[in-house]
């Protein structure tokens, strides 16, 4: 994928894997290495400025003998994922609409 990620777009991603599920840093990188290249230098800043900004949440949890440091959707998280995803359907939608008018002016070429 050559489309470089923006931060509001990699805020908008942690936020939605957040809205019905706490998760912890490692399964974030899996879940979004499946549909595009992400690594986990790339995740634990964004959590780590989503927690500050007060939009995320932590706690502790025992795995197998070890602490996992889970992640959970603030208010303000949601609040802040609303406007993400309202945001994100304007920009796409007006996308589209480019990539359809582009491909209308090649036909009239």
């Amino acid at each position: 994928m050559a489309v470089s990620l923006q931060t509001s777009i990699l805020d908008l991603c942690v936020l939605s894997l957040l809205r019905n599920k706490d998760r912890y840093g490692y399964s974030f990188t899996q879940k979004m290495k499946r549909v595009m290249p992400i690594s986990e230098s790339t995740i634990y800043p964004v959590l780590r400025r989503l927690q500050k900004d007060g939009l995320l949440d932590t706690y502790d949890r025992q795995h197998q003998g070890r602490n996992r440091k889970y992640y959970r959707i603030t208010e303000a998280g949601r609040d802040r994922l609303t406007i993400y995803q309202e945001d994100w359907e304007a920009f796409k939608t007006a996308l589209e609409d480019l990539l359809v008018e582009a491909g209308e002016e090649d036909e009239d070429d």
